[in-house]
């Protein structure tokens, strides 16, 4: 993806003074896209990095001392899944339970944003309608897996999910098309104030009824606690969820057939002990907003 960035006719980079794990840093100076795009990468910088470190270990490393002090971050990364079901995903990142195997501290959320995790997924969605993938699928997965300690707000971009999709050449356009258009669209969410933020708890690993959400209503979604992690939620948990969010929280929204009556008794209660309204996916309308 970022050879795609690099040799693309629709962006123009530059190598600037600055080395982010001893490779050169890169800044995106001109684009083709709509004015609208055009304004807002005046008034704004988007660099491009590469490191070799696993992207999900990168807890320890500082992105400070690098001199980068990005706003926002977005990692795009190959996406690995036992289906292999060809893929566009987006996704934030943490860990819900002890078990910090695939990166980041154990009960540990990374910060992220609700408007940039939505801005992801739109972008993808939008790219996809450009290119013939019909055996591709756009998803959101719920929060999973590290880093956790990056001291900027982050959500991962991927392409999935096995060998035969990361050779794709057109693929890797498209994700890395949609990684700059996020941040445009992320700008523009900002802009037009009229997204409502959310915190979702529920349903499965690619979160169906949140997807839907996403797709047809004004709302923005940051962590998305799956049901099989509903039992390891505490209240220092929720609290890591609303503070780790860059935006305000509007509502906590439970996938309520996605969940089971024994964590819905356990969920209900610790959801209530914050001023916030409880609402279900089912009562957001299926039409687009």
């Amino acid at each position: 993806m970022r050879g795609i960035l690099l040799d693309s006719k629709k962006y123009s980079n530059t190598e600037i003074d600055l080395v982010w794990d001893g490779n050169p840093v890169l800044v995106l100076d001109a684009v083709s896209a709509e004015k609208q795009n055009e304004e807002y990468l005046k008034q704004n910088q988007i660099y491009l990095a590469l490191t070799s470190k696993p992207l999900i270990f990168l807890d320890e490393f500082n992105i400070v001392k690098s001199r980068l002090n990005p706003d926002l971050i977005i990692f795009a990364s190959r996406h690995s899944s036992a289906t292999a079901k060809p893929a566009f995903l987006v996704h934030t990142t943490g860990n819900w339970s002890s078990n910090n195997e695939f990166g980041g501290n154990p009960k540990d959320l990374s910060k992220t944003s609700a408007l940039l995790h939505k801005a992801g997924f739109h972008s993808l969605e939008r790219q996809i309608k450009k290119y013939n993938f019909a055996k591709f699928s756009v998803d959101i997965e719920v929060t999973h897996h590290g880093p956790t300690t990056l001291d900027v707000p982050l959500i991962f971009m991927e392409l999935g999910s096995s060998k035969q999709e990361w050779i794709i050449k057109e693929a890797g356009e498209l994700v890395a098309n949609a990684i700059i258009n996020t941040v445009f669209k992320y700008l523009d969410f900002k802009k037009q104030d009229n997204q409502q933020v959310a915190l979702g708890f529920g349903g499965a690993h690619y979160a169906p009824n949140f997807k839907r959400l996403l797709t047809n209503n004004s709302i923005a979604l940051s962590f998305i606690c799956p049901k099989y992690y509903i039992r390891e939620l505490n209240e220092e948990l929720i609290k890591q969820m609303i503070r780790n969010t860059l935006e305000e929280i509007d509502y906590f929204i439970v996938d309520w057939k996605g969940t089971n009556s024994v964590d819905k008794k356990q969920l209900i209660p610790l959801l209530e002990k914050f001023d916030i309204p409880i609402k279900k996916t089912r009562d957001f309308s299926n039409i687009s907003t």
